[in-house]
Parts: structure tokens; C-alpha cells; sequence
């Protein structure tokens, strides 16, 4: 009869002896980890941000947003689940879809801010200048709950609901006010 050799568990290494991940020292507040991570993923979230954003600002704005968003978030990592830089590139790319739509939300704005800042280009902010006049003006025109309604979605962001519900109109009105 073959016997199966038994096996001394007491020799094998515990998980809790492997030597944490960069994203767990993080979690754990270990000093130089979050510049450990920084020099580690920097090149995959710049090359996220640089393919997923709207140009280099914007582009510079997320990865330091990522970075935060991944030093508050890093108690989550689960190194059973996936691989820190899955953990990273995930977390990039839901940061920067997120500001996509909020970018989608407002074009307007968000192409008057990229013309603004760029620079030496005189005759784009006179465009911008007369437009501005021309807006400003069509804004005079309209009633005072009209005028909230588009400054509050315009320059604040505000969904219909918010607007609906800092206003008092209903919101079948925000709508139409914002679609007139």
C-alpha cells in the first residue's frame, strides 16, 4: 500500500509574512510609499490621462487628482482581487471618464477655458471677447427665474433636479427655461 507522506504546515510561509504591496503601505500611512507609488505608476496614469483627456492642463489636473483619489482609496486594494496596477489603471480610468462627463455636461466652458490659457493666441480671445458680449446680452433679455436657472447650470453645474430644488420651480419649468 502506497501512504502519502504527510506534510509539516508549520513550515510554509504565511501570507502575513509577505512583504506588503506599495498600495497597502500606503493604506498604512508608511513614509515614502506615496512617493514609492507615485514614481511606479506616474507613466500609466499620465499615459491614461494624456489619451483620455482634452489636453495637457486638463491632463496634468487629473493625474493629480488620480493620485489623490488613490491615496484615500488605497485601504481598498485587495491584492486576491487584481493586481495593484489594475487597481491603479481602474481607478484612472473611472476618475478620468467622471471628468469627461463632467466636461460633456459643459463644452462651452470647458473650450473658452482651454482657448483662454493657451497662449499668444490674441485673435481667439477677441472671438471669445464678442462672444461673451453677445451672450451677455442674450442673457439680459431674458426673465430673472430664466437667468437663474441657466446660471446655475452653466457655472455651477447644477443638474435639473438641483436647480429644481434650490429654486422652487418645478421641474418641468427648469427644463424648459434651460432648453428655451
Amino acid at each position: 500500500a502506497y501512504e502519502i507522506p504527510k506534510r509539516d504546515w508549520s513550515s510554509d510561509v504565511c501570507s502575513s509574512d509577505l512583504p506588503a504591496s506599495i498600495l497597502q503601505r500606503v493604506a498604512a500611512g508608511e513614509p515614502g510609499a506615496i512617493n514609492e507609488c507615485l514614481s511606479r505608476f506616474h507613466g500609466l496614469v499620465w499615459s491614461l490621462a494624456r489619451r483620455l483627456g482634452a489636453g495637457p492642463a486638463d491632463a496634468e489636473d487629473a493625474v493629480q487628482e488620480i493620485f489623490i483619489d488613490l491615496w484615500k482609496s488605497a485601504e481598498r486594494f485587495d491584492p486576491s482581487i487584481a493586481s495593484e496596477t489594475t487597481f491603479v489603471a481602474m481607478i484612472a480610468r473611472r476618475r478620468l471618464i467622471d471628468r469627461g462627463r463632467r466636461r460633456m455636461r459643459r463644452p462651452e466652458s470647458a473650450m473658452i477655458e482651454e482657448t483662454v490659457s493657451a497662449p499668444g493666441e490674441q485673435a481667439d480671445r477677441t472671438e471669445i471677447s464678442e462672444a461673451a458680449k453677445v451672450a451677455e446680452a442674450a442673457m439680459a433679455q431674458l426673465r430673472p427665474e430664466q437667468q437663474r436657472v441657466l446660471q446655475l447650470a452653466i457655472h455651477h453645474g447644477c443638474s435639473h433636479e438641483q436647480i429644481a430644488a434650490s429654486t422652487g420651480l418645478p421641474l418641468g419649468t427648469v427644463k424648459t427655461h434651460a432648453r428655451r
